[in-house]
């Protein structure tokens, strides 16, 4: 009896690589199971991974301190580089047209939440790493604390557990008190049928049929009605008035009265268009085009990786049109100079035989991409670790600023899939594999950060007044938010359902988006959610650190 007590202390309490798995899994496992439970329709998410290293740290279930650290730091850069890699395709272009709108709401939410960070260091008797922790924790902004925690770390040799606990108070009015924030907005809507009725943000490509009754773009080709008026759409087809026959549009093309169009572009551009050609039309094209056919075709073929489509010729070569492409889940409209990728779904219109040629150019074999591409994910890796231990001066700090093990990696990965393809580098990670990269990595890290922390819990929230943290988080989460909001609502003139998600996403607040969805009809908010989310990772990890490096 004795030898199975010592044999599951040892296993629970000692140490050992055995007992360093155990306690992870543990924590994971049961952190994971947790998270599909739901509160008032609230989910924690992986957070309660957290709370569950927490609970076993408290009850003397620890792991070795450099093992902590080293398993801690590894997850982090796995979350971020994968975020990375999922964000970069669209990190530059969502400062562009109405993301340049949405985006300046993220960064009054920031600037906001440090303010609020940087009068309470000022005003109370905590430190500057607790009040850190508990402005990512009332963000939910795991990666940001991440940042700070290793910046503390550079700066002072050690770890500091008053970051996570912070974070973990903070962290549940953080979900909860953004929802509260929204629902309080709501009211500043109340009547105004304007705002309802305004015109969606959504990205969505669309096909409309139009019939030409503008004389003034007559005989003129379609690449330069495009340039004349600066619009970025297709023409699939045509049918002749003269002939009533179904033709493939290119470039080259040129329009008469009376002839109807298939137009695809963004939504947004679908007002300006009806100007610009004809009043829409309802039209059966598969009654008039008996010989073409539409097909969806993978691009897996590493040679062209980054090429333009002008490049390739398929217009004036093949007589087959691309008419879109969807790409992280975003269904685009390419134009000349657009560059294909690899994992790119590509859709074309033309006769069967020309579209099986473009077929065999295009790759279209779907388990090239089963195949994981390791490279570009490892020696990203590498060059992010390197990127984020280079010290750069500053006249405002004591030490250097380092980008360190989550800005580095995380600014490499945004580069890396967004020019990589440019250079002809494959860097398609399918959306499963991202995932699963993410996941792994920061549910290792929130539990090496419970782990790390929940020796200290009980008695920073008893004995050193943790219970005033959560005020202090409720102060970061609300006022910022309604601050942001009222900006949103008078000045910039943003629809709530759009308002939503850009203030979920600039939290970097899941449980507050799915909340979003829920109240809100159509994909506005999920739109408002994604063009915002790059920029607002981007900030609050940058944020976390010189919080630290200014302030400690």
């Amino acid at each position: 009896m004795e030898f199975w007590i010592d044999f599951i202390r040892n296993l629970f309490f000692g140490s050992g690589v055995a007992h360093s798995m155990i306690i992870l899994a543990l924590a994971v496992g049961i952190g994971v199971y947790l998270s599909r439970v739901k509160i008032a329709g609230i989910s924690f998410g992986v957070t309660w991974v957290l709370f569950i290293g927490i609970l076993l740290s408290h009850f003397g279930m620890v792991l070795d301190g450099e093992l902590l650290h080293f398993v801690k730091e590894f997850g982090l850069i796995l979350f971020v580089y994968s975020i990375g890699l999922q964000v970069g395709p669209g990190f530059f272009s969502s400062f562009m047209a109405g993301g340049l709108k949405l985006n300046t709401i993220t960064c009054i939410i920031v600037f906001f939440d440090v303010l609020a960070a940087v009068l309470l260091i000022f005003t109370t008797n905590e430190g500057v790493d607790t009040i850190t922790g508990i402005m990512s924790g009332a963000v939910t902004n795991t990666p940001g604390m991440g940042a700070a925690s290793t910046a503390y770390k550079d700066m002072f040799g050690h770890d500091s557990s008053n970051i996570a606990l912070g974070y973990s108070v903070a962290y549940p009015l953080g979900v909860i008190g953004c929802i509260l924030s929204l629902i309080a907005l709501k009211f500043l809507y109340k009547g105004e049928k304007r705002f309802n009725k305004e015109k969606s943000n959504s990205i969505d490509i669309q096909r409309l049929s139009l019939e030409v009754t503008n004389k003034d773009i007559t005989g003129i080709t379609l690449e330069e009605i495009r340039k004349r008026n600066n619009l970025n759409f297709i023409v699939s087809r045509i049918i002749d008035k003269a002939t009533g026959h179904c033709l493939i549009a290119d470039s080259q093309s040129r329009l008469k009265t009376g002839d109807r169009v298939l137009v695809i572009a963004n939504k947004e551009l679908q007002e300006k268009l009806t100007s610009l050609i004809g009043e829409p039309v309802e039209q059966e094209w598969t009654k008039n085009d008996d010989e073409l056919i539409s097909r969806k075709i993978t691009f897996t073929n590493p040679k062209l990786n980054g090429t333009k489509l002008s490049k390739l010729n398929i217009r004036r070569g093949f007589g087959v049109n691309v008419t879109r492409v969807h790409r992280a889940s975003v269904d685009l409209a390419p134009t000349a100079n657009f560059r294909l990728q690899v994992g790119d779904i590509i859709t074309v219109v033309g006769h069967e035989t020309a579209i099986n040629d473009i077929k065999k150019m295009f790759g279209d074999e779907r388990k090239y991409l089963d195949h994981p591409n390791l490279i570009p994910i490892f020696i990203g890796i590498a060059l992010g670790c390197i990127l984020g231990s280079i010290p750069l001066s500053g006249t405002l700090i004591s030490t250097p600023l380092k980008l360190g093990l989550a800005g580095g990696p995380l600014i490499v990965a945004i580069l890396v899939s967004y020019f990589g393809p440019k250079l002809g580098i494959v860097t398609y990670t399918t959306t499963s594999a991202n995932l699963m990269i993410r996941e792994i990595g920061i549910t290792l890290f929130l539990a090496c950060v419970g782990l790390g922390a929940g020796g200290e819990f009980v008695d920073s929230i008893v004995n050193k007044g943790g219970y005033m943290w959560i005020l202090y988080g409720a102060i970061i989460t609300i006022i910022p938010i309604l601050i942001a909001g009222l900006v949103g609502r008078y000045i910039l003139r943003i629809k709530y359902n759009t308002l939503t998600g850009v203030i979920s996403g600039s939290c970097t607040n899941p449980p507050a988006l799915a909340f979003a969805n829920q109240q809100c009809k159509g994909g506005d908010a999920a739109v408002g959610y994604a063009t915002v989310y790059p920029l607002a990772m981007f900030l609050r990890i940058l944020v976390g650190q010189m919080m630290i490096l200014i302030f400690c």
